[in-house]
């Protein structure tokens, strides 16, 4: 009687990735084992050594899955620290005149920051009524300076 799907590297047993973390837990796993060894054939009984290599798939497979969980954890952690990072440095950049590239024109434009707000995750500078992706920026010009009178004039 041909059983498939007992070896830890039988891709039936492995299961899909999306589904790994909802695979077989340590009670369904030793149960398994229970069950392998209740309907072995006792003139060929398995080798304490494939006993032994089993468990430590098993073990090994669970701390990868531990591991996968901790992953995901830093990305969504990390994706959150992008965001505030991009927040905070856009929010440095309000009441300054800076170069960015304009799409509009296919050139370069410069304008005063008004606020900023994320967008798609995706920093949005409001620069004199339009929104420009921080991305777009290319130069930092520094604090905007009202245009000077005309009435006033040089020594």
């Amino acid at each position: 009687m041909n059983i498939s799907g007992i070896a830890a590297t039988d891709p039936a047993s492995l299961g899909s990735a999306s589904g790994a973390t909802d695979g077989l837990g340590k009670e369904a796993f030793m149960t398994l084992l229970v069950e392998q060894l209740k309907n072995q054939d006792p003139l060929k009984p398995t080798a304490n050594g494939e006993f032994i290599a089993e468990l430590a798939n098993f073990s090994s497979l669970e701390e990868m899955q531990e591991l996968n969980e901790n992953l995901l954890g830093m990305v969504v952690l990390q994706q959150s620290n992008a965001l505030l990072s991009q927040l905070t440095e856009s929010s440095a950049l309000i009441g300054k005149d800076v170069r960015f590239f304009d799409p509009v024109t296919n050139g370069i434009s410069k304008g005063t920051v008004d606020s900023v707000k994320l967008q798609d995750g995706i920093a949005q500078l409001n620069i004199d009524g339009r929104n420009v992706p921080l991305t777009e920026v290319t130069e930092v010009l520094g604090e905007h300076e009202p245009a000077a009178d005309s009435d006033e004039t040089d020594d």
